[in-house]
């Protein structure tokens, strides 16, 4: 096979086994959505979320820093610089990263507009709220959840004190009337919320749908994203590498075929003079973010305070998360 079809062939089976992930979960969405509804009738809309209380004096235009998990979180001290600041705006904070903010003094009582925002319809996520500091936060976080999260991850989520707000997530209503977007929709808005609930594109991962929820239900028009690498460093485990970037794949291959490197790409990120590489999934998952800044409304604007990874671009302002703390001192 020439290296042509060669590619051809990886793009193919990199597009078809993301659509595997989400489609083999399927029954699960179904039986996630059908044991939320109740709640979900009964409880808030995330559209409705700014106009509880949420008002804020921001010394600028309406901002959120979003907070991944990605290594550079923990490689730039970011928690550390961001909870010693007097930032005024919004923080939306992906599960995954909920426990280590917290920890690191990244609080609601420091910053009263703290959000959380789950999207996986895995129960494993529930390990992102058991944890004693959530509890002792919780009362005073905001979750916005997509009607499919797990219900158990739900239930944890509110157990902790977490008020519960909800969303749709994108990912089949190009299937028109058959497809479970549309479905869900329709039931929802049986009760209560008569208006439906806010829909985002997720892009298959939490940090993607964070920016999402920033601009499209929290309304800032300044997101500023840290720990969103979507990318791996140079000197990161190649086994940690390829692991995680095969392990949706049905291809076999080692570091010394010659088609590795279409495969985990070195890219060279030119706003931080750093390469990285990216596995499949990282592949997937930055070139949809990518297309997404691109085409957000011109009203909103995207810095990357990660310092690291592979979200650079069009419409992508790159900047030292130390640097955009200094206009709030």
């Amino acid at each position: 096979m020439d290296n042509r079809n060669y590619s051809k062939t990886m793009s193919t089976e990199i597009e078809e086994s993301m659509k595997r992930i989400h489609y083999d979960s399927y029954d699960e969405w179904i039986k996630n959505f059908a044991t939320n509804l109740d709640n979900i009738w009964k409880e808030s809309s995330a559209g409705k979320i700014i106009t509880i209380g949420d008002e804020v004096s921001e010394k600028e235009e309406p901002t959120a820093i979003v907070i991944g998990r990605g290594p550079s979180i923990k490689k730039k001290n970011h928690l550390e610089l961001l909870s010693k600041s007097d930032f005024k705006g919004k923080i939306v904070c992906c599960d995954g990263a909920l426990i280590d903010a917290l920890k690191a003094g990244v609080t609601p009582e420091k910053f009263p507009n703290f959000y959380v925002v789950t999207i996986d319809p895995i129960a494993e996520v529930k390990k992102f709220y058991d944890d004693d500091i959530v509890d002792k936060y919780g009362s005073k976080i905001k979750g916005i959840f997509t009607v499919i999260s797990h219900p158990s991850v739900v239930e944890r989520a509110r157990k902790a004190g977490i008020k519960i707000h909800w969303m749709h997530s994108l990912f089949d209503y190009n299937e028109g009337r058959k497809s479970f977007n549309y479905i869900s929709a329709l039931l929802v808005r049986t009760k209560n919320h008569t208006n439906g609930l806010p829909a985002i594109q997720t892009g298959g991962n939490v940090g993607t749908s964070s920016w999402f929820v920033s601009w499209k239900i929290l309304k800032c028009s300044k997101v500023i994203l840290i720990g969103i690498n979507h990318g791996w460093e140079e000197d990161d485990s190649r086994e940690t590498i390829i692991r995680h970037g095969l392990k949706h794949l049905s291809i076999n291959i080692e570091e010394s075929d010659h088609n590795f490197k279409k495969l985990f790409p070195k890219i060279f990120n030119p706003d931080i003079q750093k390469y990285c590489i990216l596995d499949p999934i990282f592949q997937f998952y930055s070139t949809a973010f990518k297309e997404f800044i691109s085409r957000a409304p011109s009203w909103v604007s995207t810095i990357n305070a990660t310092e690291g990874g592979s979200i650079f671009g069009e419409r992508i302002k790159s900047s030292k998360l130390k640097d955009i703390l200094k206009i709030y001192d």
